[in-house]
C-alpha cells in the first residue's frame, strides 16, 4: 500500500486488485510487512484488526504496537526465504574502432542480501582498454561492506576493499575501514545519510615510489534513490584525510543511473572519479571512468 491505495495480487486474477485504503474496515495479515505510520514510525510485523478501527502490529504473537487504521500510510510485504532475501545485477559495455584497433571492455556488477536490520554486498567494477601505440588502460575495483542497523538513525559499517589504476600507477589499493553512519531522512522510496571512520590504507605502486602503508580519517555521504519509478539514482562521495601522512588527501566519488526496462533488464551509466593530491611518481592527481552498459538484474 502506497499513497493510499491497497494493491492486492492473487493467483486467479490477470491484474492486481487496486482498492483505496481509506475504504479498509478490518485487515489480517499472515505474511510480515514493513509498516510506516503518519508520524514516521516504522515497525516489521503482520497486522491484525480488533475493534473497527484499531489494528495490532504483531511480532508473532506478541503485540509491538498498536494504531487507526488511517495511521498506516505505507505497506510493503517482506520476503522472509533465504533467497528472496538475495539480489544481484550485471551490466557489461564494449566499444571497438578501427581507429588504432581500439578494443575496449566495460562491467559493473553486484551481489547482496539484506534483512531488516543488516545488509551485506560485493560489488566488482573493471574496465579495460586496448589500442594501437597506446599503454593498455586498465581500472578496477571491488568492494565487500556490511552493515547493521542500530536504531532508526544509526547503523555501523566494515568495509574491505581493493583497486587497482594504471592512470594513478597503482598495481593494488587495499582498504579496511570501520566506521558508524547516520541517516539524514529514510522513506520507503529513498535514503540520505553520513558516515565517518578510520581507514587502514596499503598500496603498492608499479612506479619507483615506495609502497605506502598509513591510516587515514574518512567522512561521507551517500544519497539513493531507489523507487521512484523505472529510475534508480545512487551516488557516494568520500573524503580521506591521512593520520600518519598528515599532508595527504584523498577523495572518491561514484555516481550510478540505472533505468529499469521489461523482463529485468537495465540500462546503468556509472561515473567513477579518484583524487589524490599524493600521488605515485609519475601518476596524474586525478582519474575518471565514464560508464555505460547494459544489464539484467534478479
Amino acid at each position: 500500500m502506497d499513497r493510499g491505495v491497497l494493491q492486492i495480487e492473487t493467483d486467479y486474477s490477470d491484474s492486481d486488485f487496486k482498492i483505496d485504503w481509506e475504504q479498509v474496515q478490518t485487515i489480517k495479515t499472515t505474511t510480515y510487512f514493513f509498516i510506516i505510520l503518519r508520524n514516521l514510525n516504522k515497525y516489521y510485523g503482520t497486522l491484525e484488526s480488533h475493534e473497527e478501527p484499531r489494528v495490532s502490529i504483531l511480532d508473532g504473537d506478541k503485540e509491538i504496537a498498536a494504531c487507526d487504521l488511517d495511521e498506516i500510510v505505507y505497506l510493503q510485504q517482506l520476503k522472509t526465504g533465504f533467497w528472496d532475501r538475495i539480489y544481484a545485477s550485471i551490466d557489461v559495455g564494449i566499444g571497438l574502432a578501427k581507429a588504432n584497433d581500439l578494443r575496449q571492455f566495460t562491467s559493473r556488477s553486484n551481489l547482496g542480501y539484506r534483512t531488516e536490520i543488516r545488509s551485506i554486498e560485493a560489488t566488482f567494477n573493471t574496465l579495460r582498454s586496448r589500442q594501437q601505440e597506446v599503454d593498455p588502460i586498465e581500472q578496477t575495483d571491488g568492494k565487500l561492506d556490511y552493515r547493521r542497523i542500530l536504531t532508526r538513525r544509526w547503523y555501523t559499517i566494515a568495509t574491505i576493499s581493493l583497486a587497482s589504476n594504471t592512470e594513478q600507477k597503482l598495481d593494488m589499493r587495499i582498504n579496511l575501514r570501520l566506521g558508524i553512519g547516520r541517516f539524514l531522512s529514510r522513506s520507503n522510496s529513498a535514503y540520505w545519510g553520513v558516515k565517518l571512520g578510520a581507514n587502514r590504507n596499503i598500496e603498492k605502486y608499479s612506479s619507483e615510489t615506495p609502497d605506502r602503508s598509513s591510516w587515514e580519517g574518512y567522512l561521507g555521504s551517500e544519497l539513493n534513490l531507489f523507487d521512484i519509478g523505472d529510475l534508480n539514482l545512487f551516488t557516494n562521495i568520500m573524503a580521506y584525510q591521512g593520520i600518519t601522512e598528515k599532508k595527504r588527501f584523498r577523495a572518491e566519488f561514484n555516481l550510478d543511473i540505472k533505468y529499469d526496462l521489461p523482463y529485468d533488464f537495465y540500462i546503468k551509466i556509472g561515473l567513477t572519479v579518484n583524487y589524490d593530491n599524493i600521488p605515485a611518481e609519475g601518476a596524474s592527481e586525478t582519474d575518471y571512468v565514464l560508464q555505460t552498459g547494459l544489464g539484467w538484474e534478479w
